[in-house]
């Protein structure tokens, strides 16, 4: 876990994310950019600023880029999915929150319209809550 003051540059954040995981050998470093709205664009620039830092330390970089959508934003997920993937390209999308009365059938719109895989649901806040994706199960939970 790697953190600084409130304030704090997200990139800077993140690349000392990075570099502790590069020096202690680590494959896999989440970096977790919560409550960004496709609506506010300075923190959109500091996304587009995050994934320049990463590329320029790991032309491969980042690996994956995943877009959680909260399971009640309804429509409106669609035009933020879109907003996200032309500042970041997006990898795959999730989604949240399924555990209230949410459905959460926006992720079919957004995985055709923007050609995404879904790969997780969130059905609760416990460590087992969030599940993979699958399909059969989602679509047959849509009809409970």
């Amino acid at each position: 876990m790697v953190a600084q003051d409130t304030g704090a540059d997200a990139a800077s954040v993140i690349y000392d994310a990075y570099e502790s995981a590069k020096a202690k050998k680590i494959d896999i470093l989440i970096a977790d950019t919560a409550g960004r709205l496709h609506t506010q664009g300075n923190l959109m620039q500091e996304l587009e600023k995050i994934k320049r830092v990463l590329k320029k330390h790991n032309e491969n970089a980042p690996h994956e880029t995943m877009l959680v959508i909260d399971g009640g934003s309804g429509q409106n997920a669609i035009n933020q999915a879109k907003e996200f993937n032309k500042a970041i390209t997006l990898n795959g999308i999730s989604i949240t929150k399924l555990d209230g009365t949410a459905k959460g059938g926006v992720l079919f719109a957004i995985s055709d319209e923007l050609n995404l895989p879904i790969r997780y649901i969130g059905i609760g806040e416990g460590i087992d809550d969030l599940k993979p994706f699958i399909a059969k199960d989602f679509i047959n939970a849509l009809f409970d």
